[in-house]
């Protein structure tokens, strides 16, 4: 075996990374388990609930923009918005003037169903974090922050 040092650090619970990754894997296995009963993927749950936010908030609601703010890439967004399409949670009509957008709307079950959701989602999110105590501000400052890098928009 090589005497080179091979990893920064000497804990693997000094990485970053490797830190965010397990905490993610753990947060995912259990928000799946919230939405299981609404038989939503957590994709699922993402999109339709940047679907109806986006409604909320803008004049119209494409396929594009919803990948954009959700950080999905567009081939993706297209196959959950179908499902949730067939599920009759979304609907995907032609744009008017762009023949190559899809402008997605909730159905009044696909709101229905978001409203129980968000509700579960955000009481999960609730309990798992509020571990963090007074650092939970801290955190989400800081998740901010590598979102934005992600999208370019770091400031």
């Amino acid at each position: 075996m090589s005497k080179d040092k091979i990893f920064r650090y000497d804990k693997s619970d000094d990485s970053p990374g490797f830190l965010l990754w397990q905490v993610t894997n753990l947060w995912q296995r259990e928000i799946r388990k919230v939405l299981e009963p609404l038989d939503l993927t957590h994709a699922q749950f993402v999109l339709l609930a940047v679907t109806h936010w986006l409604e909320l908030h803008e004049e119209e609601t494409t396929q594009i923009k919803i990948a954009d703010r959700a950080k999905t890439d567009p081939m993706t967004t297209s196959t959950v918005l179908r499902t949730l399409e067939s599920k009759k949670l979304v609907k995907r009509i032609s744009h008017e003037t762009d023949t190559r957008a899809k402008l997605v709307k909730t159905t009044p079950e696909g709101q229905k169903v978001l409203k129980q959701a968000v509700k579960v989602v955000e009481d999960f999110d609730e309990d798992f974090f509020s571990i963090l105590g007074g650092k939970r501000k801290d955190i989400v400052g800081g998740l901010q922050i590598l979102s934005r890098k992600s999208s370019g928009k770091v400031s």
